[in-house]
């Protein structure tokens, strides 16, 4: 069609509204209804009327508007069983109301009831024409356009979405809507609805039982599907949130609505096919779970465990419809069971509907909806009793009192039977039900739980001693599995092992990096406490063993060995110089000092013995006194025979009278006054800051390190620099004394041995410095066992070979045969 073509009806449309427009200017101002009057479905004439919005059917034929005539009314379809079910409840608590002589004793109580169809428009209007009234009339213009509402409630609708629309309406005008099954916590908003009640819990405490069942059972990777309406879209946002918060992650959550194409419903399966997770969680309406039934069984989407939501999770309907058992061991939360006499019976002998063909003859056979039916009870006993409150019955009722919808929301809320908090909620309570099939074909919906918020978080959730089935593995034969379904993205981290977050996905998904040494735990690594050590597992963590240079180890044992074999290789030079005492060569060289400086040796060798083993107190101030003293008394030994030497053979000149200041008292003194320095050194040393023991946590990692700390550096160094210069002093004599006759000089063998003894200590300072641990203490005692071997071989060795040996050498006339000196 042409631009040219289309603007004749254009106008001609235009000129219509403009004639309608001036008509209505010209006529008398008056209230009129405007549109089609909707299609009143029940009709009961009382003194009260009450409303009820109800969707008996589902559906409604497609249609184009051409915006070129007036709309036609809606042509419903798909005959819903349920709402007629339902319509029947608000029906015989209606008549048990009348019947009654104790509720409205007088007051015959009517009603209204609409068929919406399933449709927010629809939902709309009747609203209005039960706020209203349907007729189509023209008042004048002096009467007043307002009037009192035509219903004192209205009991509806079954689905959140239609629930809002009627809210949204009634609100302003306060006229009760109290509704048995719409969930959606948005409804709890007073600002928005006002006078919205409702006898079925807010999805506030479903979605938050929901994600705690998931928590329950472990699966912490699920899929979701969700009505793309106000029930689902809440819902999910609610369950999504609980659920990030106790660890569960979603993989997918898709939405979906009944009226979406074919191509919608193939995307959601192979979304479902892709996924890794095998829980499904579905809130989703009734009406929309049945038409993605047929093509999850169509496509063989079995082996998923189901959590639903109390839309269809107790439905039988939607159990017959599951004909390939795609749902069965499903779980998920239910209204508790509840029970209205005399409610069964009237429902089945009852014929609600006539229509002019006599079609619709229903036959009820299934009252698995008995708790919703019971909300719909209740509901209408709750807006009984608040007109009888405000009616100020007894045994007749006040026909004079105004009644105002304003004064009917707020005594229904007060309502003694039918508790209703701040925002029109009841108090939450829900029934865990699994689906189990059974024999003969027929699935049974068995309670195998209780969530019942108002109880402590720990004990809200009750799961009872029964076996649950669970999903259908598609790989076996039988219909359930006997052990809990997994569904996690990774699985747990095993004991010495954490969790590393994988780029761009979730939390739940992850890799198990080996904890590093020294740290435990399955989430974060843990570093152990000092005294303790991850195991080779890193699952706990075990106490570090205590090492020291043990005598029960082969080091240990080495070194030990060498020192008991020093101490009595000097020994056995004790006894041959004191068999051999009245010899020249033990007489020679001051035999005195001789016998103190192999005592002091033994205790040399000795002292080392003290640095192994545990270290304690005790033993960390003997080891380092006992090491100063002896070898300070061996040092000063030694540097009184270089002295005796030199001073001999001055003595020996014309007019010298250095023997006489150098005898054997000032011998014993020199070595007396040389001693004392270093032990007043090692007493200054106690008594300011002593060795201690040290458990030194850094040395080696996994075991512990059993030392001596030296307590004052100072101290340390000051008793080890002190026998250094000592050393140095013998040294230097010795080397002057040299060149004197070899049968009277010892000098040559004290010089070679304090060689020895220098370098051996010169070369201790940065071994000590470097070695870790016991191999410190191994060092120590190494250059206490070297310099003392040292000493003992380079000066005693010579002379016990020529007492035992050579005896014709150790002869007076031998000695002082000889008379040129040797050079070194």
């Amino acid at each position: 069609m042409t631009s040219t073509q289309r603007w004749p009806e254009k106008g001609w449309a235009l000129l219509q509204l403009l004639l309608v427009a001036s008509a209505s200017y010209a006529e008398e101002s008056v209230c009129r209804r405007r549109g089609d009057p909707e299609n009143l479905l029940l009709f009961k004439d009382g003194d009260i009327i009450l409303g009820g919005v109800f969707s008996f059917h589902t559906g409604w034929k497609d249609r184009k508007d051409s915006y070129m005539n007036k709309p036609l009314p809606l042509q419903c379809t798909s005959l819903n069983f349920r709402d007629l079910q339902f319509a029947q409840a608000m029906l015989f608590a209606i008549e048990e109301i009348n019947n009654s002589t104790d509720l409205l004793p007088g007051i015959s109580v009517g009603y209204k009831i609409y068929d919406i169809c399933g449709s927010d428009a629809r939902s709309i209007g009747a609203t209005l024409a039960l706020a209203n009234g349907n007729e189509i009339v023209s008042v004048p213009s002096k009467a007043p356009c307002t009037r009192p509402a035509h219903v004192q409630a209205i009991i509806g609708a079954t689905s959140s979405s239609k629930s809002i629309a009627v809210s949204t309406v009634t609100g302003p005008f306060f006229i009760p809507v109290i509704s048995y099954f719409a969930t959606c916590a948005c409804l709890s908003d007073k600002t928005k609805y006002p006078s919205f009640l409702r006898t079925i819990p807010s999805d506030y405490y479903q979605s938050r039982a929901l994600a705690h069942l998931v928590k329950h059972f472990g699966w912490t990777w699920v899929g979701a599907i969700r009505s793309n309406d106000d029930y689902g879209n809440k819902g999910m946002a609610t369950f999504t949130e609980t659920a990030q918060q106790l660890g569960i992650c979603l993989e997918y959550s898709v939405p979906f609505f009944r009226t979406d194409p074919s191509a919608k419903i193939q995307r959601i399966i192979d979304i479902i096919k892709a996924s890794t997770s095998r829980v499904i969680v579905t809130f989703l309406a009734r009406a929309d779970f049945h038409v993605l039934i047929h093509e999850f069984s169509y496509h063989n989407l079995s082996g998923y465990q189901w959590v639903g939501s109390e839309t269809w999770i107790f439905d039988s309907q939607t159990a017959e419809m599951d004909i390939h058992h795609i749902l069965d061991g499903s779980i998920g939360l239910s209204i508790p069971k509840a029970h209205v006499t005399g409610l069964r019976e009237f429902i089945l002998n009852e014929k609600p509907l006539n229509s002019s063909n006599n079609e619709l003859f229903i036959d009820f056979i299934d009252m698995s909806l008995m708790p919703l039916f019971n909300n719909v009870y209740k509901g209408v006993y709750a807006v009984a009793h608040a007109l009888h409150n405000i009616l100020r019955c007894n045994k007749t009722c006040n026909r004079n009192v105004q009644l105002d919808p304003f004064m009917v929301s707020f005594f229904t809320n007060l309502h003694h039977s039918v508790y209703f908090n701040e925002n029109g909620d009841p108090a939450a309570k829900y029934e865990i039900i699994n689906w189990q099939p059974r024999e003969n074909g027929i699935m049974e919906f068995v309670t195998v739980g209780l969530y019942d918020p108002s109880l402590v978080p720990e004990k809200q959730l009750n799961l009872q001693n029964k076996s649950l089935i669970w999903a259908r593995n598609s790989k076996q034969v039988s219909y359930h599995t006997i052990s809990v379904p997994v569904s996690v993205c990774s699985e747990k981290c095993p004991p010495g092992t954490r969790k590393v977050l994988q780029k761009g996905r979730p939390v739940c998904c992850y890799d198990c990096i080996r904890c590093a040494e020294g740290d435990i735990n399955s989430v974060t690594c843990v570093r152990c406490l000092p005294e303790f050590w991850s195991n080779e597992r890193r699952d706990a963590c075990i106490k570090k063993e205590a090492v020291f240079l043990s005598y029960e180890e082969i080091m240990g044992a080495l070194l030990t060995a060498a020192s008991v074999f020093g101490a009595h290789m000097t020994i056995g030079v004790i006894l041959i110089f004191f068999n051999y005492s009245k010899t020249p060569i033990v007489r020679a060289n001051n035999s005195e000092l001789s016998f103190l400086l192999l005592f002091s040796l033994i205790l040399c060798f000795l002292c080392s013995l003290t640095f192994i083993g545990e270290p304690s107190d005790w033993s960390c101030m003997l080891r380092h006194v006992a090491f100063g003293i002896t070898f300070v008394l061996c040092i000063s030994c030694l540097l009184g025979k270089t002295m005796v030497v030199l001073m001999a053979f001055r003595a020996t000149r014309p007019g010298s009278n250095v023997q006489k200041w150098f005898g054997q008292t000032q011998q014993r003194l020199c070595v007396t006054a040389f001693t004392l320095i270093q032990i007043n050194i090692c007493i200054i040393w106690l008594t300011t800051s002593p060795p201690f023991p040290f458990k030194n946590f850094k040395e080696i990692k996994d075991k512990i390190t059993l030392e001596c700390a030296l307590g004052s550096a100072v101290g340390f160094w000051a008793v080890l620099g002190y026998i250094g210069l000592l050393a140095i002093l013998c040294f230097i004599f010795a080397f002057l004394a040299r060149k004197l006759p070899d049968n009277f000089n010892e000098a040559k063998f004290i010089t070679f041995s304090m060689l020895i003894f220098c370098a051996v200590w010169i070369t201790f300072v940065p071994a000590y410095v470097s070695s870790p641990g016991k191999f410190s203490v191994a060092v120590e005692i190494f250059a206490i066992l070297a310099s003392s071997f040292g000493l003992l071989i380079c000066i005693f060795i010579p002379k016990c070979y020529i007492i035992l040996m050579k005896p014709e050498k150790n002869t007076k006339k031998y000695m002082m045969g000889k008379k040129a000196p040797n050079s070194l």
